[in-house]
């Protein structure tokens, strides 16, 4: 059992592995005054969830322009807890709004699956993937056919850009110190919500078991009200469901508009 555990805490992190082609590329952030630049925003051109073209540009950002984030939710299909989520960011430039999602995940290696019994014994390095909506929510509401939730979390507008920037020194560093994910410590709604607590004065529990269930997060975020609660809880899921709009303007140039009808 020693000679075991020894083995297991020898294993370091790295990014030189056999990566599947659509995490190959880590993003990074280059920072002038008020302007951040992000290389390698992934782009995939999805046929099926299996089967893309793997693509990735750059952009600039003014960080004055920050305005909004939400929080994106997928359940798994198959499974009654588990799901992934994730934030996207909003930067107002003139009279539209440009959405960067940032997709914290395993990296996978050619041959990986996720497994969160494998998760725990450092089987897998952790990814903050940062990319265009295009790709992250298609890929999961068209292609995967899961449900998913996109919630406006109610934040300040300087706890928004306190967030992002604290979500981007996170991606730089690991770009420079890879570090293994973990099942119970390091995962995307664990890794969010200290995050946040770094930038909001209201504390979130930070290993609450919706936390660990994802598919039940919102309803986390809902007693905390930090999503909306004008409605019960199983009608503000019904009406921040995206699925339809998603696949109704799947090739919109304007996606990300669309999917938020109504709402900005």
């Amino acid at each position: 059992m020693i000679s075991i555990i020894l083995l297991l805490f020898s294993h370091k992190p790295s990014n030189k592995r056999n990566w599947t082609r659509d995490q190959r590329l880590l993003s990074l952030a280059f920072f002038e005054k008020n302007t951040v630049k992000i290389k390698n925003i992934r782009f995939c051109k999805y046929r099926s969830s299996d089967d893309y073209d793997i693509a990735y540009y750059d952009k600039d950002f003014d960080l004055n322009d920050i305005a909004e984030v939400d929080y994106i939710m997928e359940p798994f299909s198959s499974w009654n807890g588990p799901a992934h989520a994730f934030l996207s960011f909003g930067f107002r430039n003139k009279d539209k709004v440009e959405y960067i999602s940032i997709s914290i995940e395993i990296r996978k290696k050619i041959g990986d699956y996720y497994s969160p019994f494998k998760g725990l014994f450092r089987n897998y390095e952790v990814m903050y993937v940062i990319a265009d909506e295009r790709d992250v929510i298609k890929l999961r509401a068209n292609y995967r056919k899961d449900n998913v939730y996109l919630y406006p979390l109610k934040l300040k507008p300087a706890e928004v850009k306190s967030l992002f920037l604290k979500i981007i020194s996170k991606v730089n560093k690991l770009s420079a110190k890879p570090e293994f994910y973990n099942t119970i410590t390091n995962m995307c709604t664990i890794s969010m919500v200290k995050h946040i607590n770094d930038v909001v004065d209201q504390d979130l529990p930070k290993y609450s078991l919706e936390w660990f269930l994802p598919a039940f997060s919102d309803r986390l975020l809902y007693k905390l009200g930090l999503i909306d609660t004008n409605l019960p809880i199983d009608k503000i899921r019904d009406f921040y469901q995206i699925n339809k709009l998603a696949e109704k303007y799947s090739n919109s140039d304007n996606f990300s508009a669309r999917i938020r009808q109504g709402r900005i």
